[in-house]
C-alpha cells in the first residue's frame, strides 16, 4: 500500500516559511524541507509520518525497514464497532444516551455527573499501547494473548511495535493487526477501546493518536507515576473482564429489558445483566494556531493536560495579548503561560501555582509562568470560554508552543493560538470511580495532606489542659461580672448628668449677647 504527499500539500507547508520576513533559508528550514520532499516518495506499512519530536521519531524508525508482510486492518473482514450506552446520574436522577458504532461519545453539554458505559454489544476489537523499547514487552505479550486467545478479539498495535514484537515472537503474526498512513485519521471506526501499558506518557500518546475521536481508555500502572493510571497490571485479567462484560452499576438507575440493555453473558446465567464500567469523560481543550493574521488555522490539536507558550531561548520576557471571544482580557509578561485542562491541573499547572482541580469540574485553568507581576495569580475560568493568546506585533521576541509537551514550535510576530473545549473528551475507565480514583492518586502520587500524626495527650495532660481550661472559664466569668458592674455604674453616672441638665435654667438674653 502507498501513499504520496501532493505537490500542493509541499507548497503550502513552505510558502509560510519562505514568504515570512523573519524567517532565514536556514539548515532549520533545509532540515523541514528534506523531511516533506522525503515524504513524496512511495511509503509502506507500516506507516511514515512526520516527527514532531524525538519520540516519535522513535515509534516512526522501522517504518522505513519494513516490508508489505504486516497485516493491516484493511486485509480483513473487521468487525462493526460496538454500541455502547452512557448513563449519567447525579444521586437522584438518570438519563441515558446511545452511542452507535458509527457514532462518537461528544460533550452535548457540561456535564458534571457520574457516568457507566454499558456495552450495547460485547465489544470485538481492542488496541494496546505500550512504552517504545523491550521494556514492558513481556507484559504486553500477556495482554495481548489474553485477548485474542482467551476472548477471541481482534487486537490492533502501533506499527512500530508490530515490527518490534514479531521479531521477538513470531507466533503473534496470526494474533494482531496493526494500520497505515491511510487509516491514521479513522482509528477510532475500528477500536472499541484502548489499552495502556506504562505510565501518564502513554496516556498522553493515545490522545495523540485519536485526535479527533476517543474510544474509552484503560491504562494499568507501570511507569513511574502514572495519576491517570489507576489499574494495577497484577489484576489485568479481572479488570479487563470487567471491561467487556460489566461489573458496576449505578444505584440511582433502574434499567428495563426494554431500554434494550442487555450485557454479554459469559457464564451462561443472567446476572451479569445491565452492568458497566465506571468512566470518567475528560475534558481536552481544542487549540488552533494561526499564523500571520490568517483567518483560517494552519495547524489543530486536541490536548489532554495543557498548552504551553513559553519564552523559548530568548532572553526577553514574553509579551503575549490575552483575549476572550474577541474582548481583550490582559497583557501577559512573563516567561510563559499555560491553558490546561482539570486533568492537567495536577501536571505542569500544579508546579507553576495553579489549583488541582477535580476532573469533573467544568473549567478551564490560566495558570502564568514565573510573571513579573506579583497580582497576577492563576484564575479558573468556566469551560464555555474561548480564548485566544497573540504574540503583539512590539514584541521583543518570538514565542514558542508545545501541546501536551510535544509538537513544540514557534510563534513569530502576529502569530495566534485560540483555545476552547473540544465537544470530544478522552473517556477513562475508573478502577473504583472517579472521585475516589482521584483521591487515590492524590494521596499515592502527591503524598498530599501528608503529615506526621499529631500525638494525643497523656492523662497528666489531659488533667492540666482541664484544670487551666476551668481557671479560664473562672477568670472569663469573673471579667464579665466586673464589666457588668462598671457598666451599670456609667449607666447610673450618665441617668443623674443627664438630670442635671435638664434642671439648668436657660441662660438670659444679655448673656447671650456678651458670649463671643
Amino acid at each position: 500500500m502507498q501513499s504520496r504527499i501532493s505537490d500542493t500539500h509541499l507548497t503550502n507547508f513552505l510558502s509560510p516559511i519562505l514568504s515570512s520576513s523573519r524567517a532565514n533559508f536556514s539548515l532549520k528550514t533545509l532540515q523541514h524541507f528534506e523531511i516533506y520532499t522525503s515524504l513524496k516518495r512511495p511509503l509502506r506499512c507500516p506507516c511514515y509520518s512526520v516527527p514532531d519530536s524525538h519520540q516519535d521519531d522513535a515509534r516512526r524508525k522501522s517504518s522505513t525497514e519494513a516490508t508489505t508482510s504486516c497485516r493491516t486492518i484493511r486485509d480483513v473482514a473487521w468487525p462493526n464497532k460496538s454500541s455502547l450506552y452512557i448513563l449519567r446520574t447525579d444521586g437522584k436522577s438518570c438519563t441515558r444516551e446511545l452511542v452507535t458504532g458509527k457514532g462518537k461519545l461528544a460533550f452535548a453539554y457540561p456535564s458534571t455527573q457520574q457516568h457507566l458505559l454499558v456495552w450495547r454489544n460485547q465489544p470485538k476489537s481492542v488496541m494496546v499501547i505500550k512504552k517504545l523499547g523491550d521494556e514492558l514487552l513481556e507484559e504486553f505479550v500477556k495482554v495481548v494473548e489474553f485477548l485474542a486467545v482467551e476472548r477471541g478479539m481482534k487486537v490492533i498495535v502501533e506499527p512500530v511495535t508490530y515490527d518490534h514484537c514479531l521479531n521477538a515472537h513470531a507466533w503473534l503474526r496470526d494474533h494482531v493487526y496493526t494500520w497505515d498512513a491511510e487509516d491514521d485519521g479513522r482509528l477510532a471506526e475500528h477500536v472499541d477501546f484502548v489499552i495502556c501499558l506504562g505510565g501518564d506518557g502513554v496516556i498522553l500518546h493515545a490522545n495523540y493518536l485519536f485526535q479527533s475521536s476517543i474510544p474509552p481508555v484503560i491504562a494499568f500502572n507501570l511507569g513511574s507515576l502514572g495519576f491517570m493510571t489507576n489499574h494495577d497490571y497484577q489484576s489485568f485479567r479481572e479488570d479487563l473482564d470487567s471491561v467487556i462484560f460489566g461489573s458496576q452499576e449505578l444505584e440511582s438507575c433502574s434499567f428495563m429489558e426494554d431500554f434494550g440493555l442487555v450485557a454479554p453473558d459469559r457464564t451462561g446465567d443472567r446476572d451479569s445483566d445491565n452492568l458497566g464500567v465506571m468512566v470518567t469523560l475528560r475534558m481536552r481543550l481544542k487549540c488552533e494556531v494561526y499564523r500571520n493574521g490568517c483567518d483560517i488555522p494552519h495547524l489543530t490539536y486536541d490536548v489532554l493536560n495543557e498548552l504551553v507558550i513559553d519564552r523559548g531561548p530568548n532572553a526577553f520576557l514574553t509579551k503575549i495579548e490575552c483575549y476572550e471571544r474577541g474582548r481583550f482580557i490582559t497583557r501577559v509578561q512573563a516567561d510563559g503561560i499555560m491553558l490546561s485542562t482539570p486533568t492537567g491541573s495536577t501536571a505542569y499547572s500544579v508546579s507553576a501555582g495553579g489549583s488541582m482541580v477535580h476532573p469533573n469540574v467544568p473549567a478551564i485553568l490560566l495558570t502564568p509562568i514565573c510573571a513579573h507581576s506579583l497580582s497576577f495569580r492563576p484564575i479558573l475560568l468556566p469551560d464555555y470560554a474561548e480564548l485566544e493568546l497573540r504574540i503583539p506585533e512590539d514584541a521583543r521576541c518570538p514565542a514558542w508552543v508545545c501541546f501536551d509537551g510535544r509538537s513544540r514550535q514557534e510563534l513569530g510576530l502576529g502569530d495566534s493560538v485560540r483555545i476552547k473545549m473540544s465537544d470530544t473528551p478522552m473517556p477513562t475507565i475508573n478502577k473504583a470511580d472517579l472521585t475516589g480514583d482521584w483521591f487515590e492518586s492524590l494521596d499515592r502520587c502527591f503524598r498530599w495532606s501528608d503529615r506526621a500524626e499529631q500525638r494525643p495527650l497523656t492523662l497528666s495532660q489531659k488533667e492540666g489542659h482541664q484544670q487551666d481550661s476551668a481557671a479560664v472559664q473562672t477568670a472569663s466569668a469573673a471579667r464579665r461580672d466586673q464589666n457588668g458592674a462598671v457598666g451599670n455604674e456609667n449607666a447610673s453616672q450618665r441617668d443623674v448628668a443627664l438630670k442635671s441638665s435638664h434642671d439648668f435654667p436657660a441662660p438670659s438674653k444679655g448673656f447671650a449677647h456678651n458670649v463671643v
